[in-house]
């Protein structure tokens, strides 16, 4: 058995099997009525009014009663997520205009939720963040003047060497290992240092002999 259905707004109108709820007959003729909390009957964000034919739907829940004052039941409103239609007739229902909601301040919403995250989340989206803050810089540069661009360029490929270079550092043996002074191995310091301490020796030598032969 099905009802006739008219949506004064939209102007739509159908029919619908007996046994099915306002809202599931609203959304298989396209009409999409907002409820906030899932169809529990735990607000009245789903509420219709009923210009024609209440009787053919099914007596007022217990949720309506709640959440309807006596007055806006007497005017014909019912929470279309608990009406169900009882029998055959003609219904006629009017929908509520959608409220746009007020703008949310984003920065204090993303805020409260940072602070709920647990801390492996709160690294996560920081290194996303880093990583959408180092790609819009890396579009400033490449949209900027040519000798910025260079300049930066120049600069990263520094960068990618110095990186390229440590990474091939850390896997060469102790004794291959650049410590910081110039790039040079530890192997390359020692032999400088014995080079030096040659040197200086040789000097000496230069300098007694040359004492010697002017006395």
């Amino acid at each position: 058995m099905e009802a006739e259905l008219k949506f004064e707004r939209e102007n739509i109108q159908g029919v619908a099997v007996v046994g099915t709820y306002l809202i599931d007959s609203a959304r298989r003729l396209g009409i999409e009525i907002f409820d906030e909390c899932g169809r529990l009957g735990l607000c009245d964000t789903c509420a219709v009014t009923i210009k024609s034919g209440a009787e053919f739907l099914t007596p007022p829940t217990k949720a309506e009663i709640e959440l309807l004052s006596d007055e806006r039941r007497k005017n014909g409103e019912r929470l279309s997520c608990q009406a169900k239609i009882d029998s055959v007739g003609e219904i006629v229902v009017e929908t509520k205009i959608k409220e746009e909601a007020e703008p949310k301040d984003l920065n204090e919403e993303y805020r409260k939720e940072f602070a709920d995250l647990p801390l492996e989340k709160k690294i996560a989206n920081l290194v996303h963040l880093e990583a959408l803050t180092l790609n819009e810089t890396f579009s400033f540069v490449m949209n900027s003047p040519y000798k910025i661009v260079g300049k930066v360029m120049d600069f990263l490929a520094q960068f990618g060497l110095k990186m390229e270079e440590e990474s091939k550092d850390a896997k060469r043996p102790e004794e291959h290992k650049t410590n910081g002074n110039g790039g040079k191995s530890a192997e390359e310091n020692q032999k400088n240092k014995a080079d030096s301490g040659e040197t200086k020796s040789s000097g000496e030598k230069a300098s007694g002999a040359q004492a010697k032969t002017e006395s």
